[in-house]
């Protein structure tokens, strides 16, 4: 029988102990389960960026794994925590939208509040939910238990507004929603309604003010510090810099205007 797979993602960077706590707490709970890191790194209380970042990678995991996303800026107020299960997957977070695009793209069978104490720590803080509720349901989950032991089954889950391309006759207007490690701004924009516009004539690409002079269908297919656009790991179309950083040359960020049109 496999092991379990827990895999974490939150905003408490490697510098302190939080990371580290929270698998300790999932280990007390199911010793048998295999940890795994999605990022740590996500901005201090950026819950989009959290859900987005979520989003990109959990359908790589197999079947089964606990995913605990704690970017949590409500910490300690009357935000409840809450476990989903989609059917190939479940998911232990605040209840704040930080499983927004997730549940956009697999809507949730089951969604519990976290309510029932036997499976959270006896004494939960206040500044360290994550911790206290959020890593011991996860390795409950892990263990094996049903979802429904959690708490109450809830629909009025919290979802945030994601931001969302706008399509007409000639254009498609998007934005940039992650800046990668490497300076990659990676937009909204699918591969889909790029190629649906594409199809009908020539495009062109602007982000921001910036013409962008080519896509391509790989980095190094762009001349060395050349800008170019080109289709991610995610299916989406962002600008990067053959060997530099896209957001630095251009000083752009998360929100920048990115649109593609006919001409």
């Amino acid at each position: 029988m496999a092991r379990p797979i827990v895999a974490f993602l939150s905003d408490f960077g490697l510098r302190d102990h939080y990371a580290g706590t929270l698998k300790g707490v999932v280990l007390g709970v199911c010793p048998d389960a295999t940890l795994v890191d999605i990022a740590h790194d996500i901005p201090a209380h950026d819950v989009m960026a959290g859900a987005l970042e979520l989003a990109a990678c959990y359908r790589y995991f197999p079947p089964g794994t606990v995913f605990l996303a704690v970017v949590d800026p409500g910490v300690g107020s009357s935000r409840r925590g809450i476990a989903a299960d989609t059917g190939d997957y479940r998911f232990v977070a605040p209840d704040n939208g930080v499983l927004s695009a997730v549940f956009q793209e697999s809507a949730p069978r089951k969604v519990v509040e976290l309510t029932e104490r036997k499976y959270a720590r006896p004494t939960v803080s206040r500044t360290f939910e994550g911790r206290d509720r959020f890593a011991p349901a996860a390795g409950w989950l892990a263990k094996g238990i049903a979802l429904t032991a959690l708490g109450k089954g809830i629909s009025d889950f919290v979802v945030i507004d994601l931001p969302r391309p706008l399509a007409d006759a000639g254009q498609i207007s998007g934005e940039v929603v992650r800046v990668d490690r490497f300076g990659n701004l990676i937009s909204n924009i699918d591969r889909r309604a790029f190629e649906h516009l594409a199809s009908s004539g020539d495009i062109a690409v602007h982000a921001g003010t910036h013409g962008i002079a080519r896509v391509v269908a790989t980095y190094a297919e762009a001349p060395a510090g050349e800008l170019c656009a080109l289709f991610g790991s995610t299916d989406h179309l962002e600008i990067a810099v053959n060997g530099g950083d896209a957001a630095a040359r251009l000083a752009l960020s998360r929100g920048a205007a990115l649109t593609v049109r006919r001409v």
